[in-house]
């Protein structure tokens, strides 16, 4: 609790609505310091450019303030972390994306969020030929050492997970002969709402294997904000945001993965794309972004 405490302005500051990113690293430009943010008085508030009154209002909310200690006590007994953009082990690759989340919640192994990364998306409704595909890359790339980033969603996103976490079992050396293990990298799940939650219901128990196996699970968002739709699409900025590149598994024609894609090809990373089954309208949008120059692979030696 005590770690906490000293990062309890960084809790206010996520959860003051509709202040976005950017407004509060225009507001940390000035002032720093959320503790003195917190500080400030209406007048000051007013007179700052592009702080109308509903935000005004927002950051001076003595309901929004007195939630804190209730978010602070349920992340000292669940094990939940903030990390801010000041923060050692907030990935640097992270900020130099356009708009970076000022602080991330984080569940399990943080130390992981710096190291290389790749991510694996693509579609919910996934055929058996993704669901293995995905598993196979993730695997291997964790074997290689390549962390794996995906979104803890229905179809790919999972079985990306399994994948990473199979990979990681398989490249333990055994104890007997040395205590540490091979390096294996790990799965990181960025997801769409408060970490007090898992969305879907049905992915409890991988969530639980992603910390257990040493992995992590973040999330820009505070505590209780519901798996809202509109927060899928600037999750998915991060997961890309934290990663070397993207692999495409699966994408029908109109589909959220393809946002994803977008928002790599913003930040300048690499997209690679699993060629699929012509007849299937889960291949419609990765066949696609293969036809638009994204670079097809059908094996991990061609990623790396």
């Amino acid at each position: 609790m005590k770690k906490l405490e000293e990062k309890k302005y960084w809790i206010w500051l996520s959860l003051i609505p509709n202040l976005g990113s950017k407004k509060i690293q225009e507001l940390l430009k000035i002032y720093e310091k959320p503790e003195i943010i917190y500080q400030l008085k209406e007048k000051e508030l007013i007179k700052i450019k592009g702080i109308g009154e509903k935000i005004v209002k927002s950051i001076l909310d003595e309901k929004i303030r007195g939630c804190v200690e209730k978010h602070m006590e349920y992340m000292d007994k669940n094990k939940i972390d903030i990390i801010s953009i000041y923060d050692e082990e907030y990935p640097a690759i992270l900020k130099e994306i356009y708009d970076a989340p000022i602080s991330l919640y984080c569940k399990g192994n943080s130390k992981i969020l710096k190291q290389k990364a790749m991510g694996i998306v693509g579609c919910r409704e996934a055929s058996e030929y993704g669901k293995s595909a995905a598993k196979y890359f993730s695997y291997h790339l964790v074997q290689k050492g390549f962390n794996v980033i995906s979104g803890l969603a229905k179809g790919i996103d999972s079985y990306a997970h399994i994948g990473a976490i199979c990979g990681k079992r398989e490249g333990e050396i055994p104890r007997k002969m040395k205590k540490e293990t091979s390096a294996c990298g790990n799965t990181i799940a960025v997801i769409g709402n408060g970490l007090d939650r898992v969305y879907p219901k049905e992915n409890e128990f991988l969530a639980r294997q992603i910390i257990e196996e040493g992995g992590a699970i973040i999330s820009e968002y505070p505590l209780g904000t519901k798996p809202e739709k509109m927060n899928f699409p600037a999750r998915n900025r991060i997961i890309s945001g934290m990663s070397k590149g993207i692999l495409v598994v699966e994408a029908k024609e109109k589909s959220g993965t393809l946002i994803t894609v977008d928002f790599a090809l913003e930040q300048g990373r690499d997209v690679f794309v699993v060629p699929g089954n012509i007849n299937s309208i889960c291949s419609v949008g990765t066949n696609r972004l293969i036809k638009q120059g994204a670079k097809l692979v059908t094996n991990c030696d061609e990623i790396f």
